[in-house]
């Protein structure tokens, strides 16, 4: 099964998470599928590949609560909702 969720990057103190496509049975830093985004939490800031989430969500991927919060503040579900009508 796979899984949206973010993987640590970054120095010390300074954390910045890449959002990831990765297997479940994988650990946090390692091989992931795709990239799909980032979040730094320290300015706030996202990218999100939007396409590519949207690919892995169609297949059955299932975001942690952390990643789906993230997309939630994007707005990218309201995207998905408007692009399939």
């Amino acid at each position: 099964m796979v899984k949206l969720r973010l993987k640590r990057c970054g120095r010390k103190q300074r954390a910045i998470y890449r959002i990831v496509a990765i297997d479940v049975r994988s650990r946090r830093e390692g091989r992931d599928i795709r990239k799909v985004g980032f979040y730094d939490p320290i300015n706030n800031q996202t990218y999100s590949n939007v396409p590519a989430i949207l690919y892995f969500l169609e297949k059955g991927a299932q975001p942690t609560g952390t990643v789906y919060d993230i997309f939630r503040k994007a707005d990218l579900f309201k995207e998905s909702i408007s692009s399939s009508v």
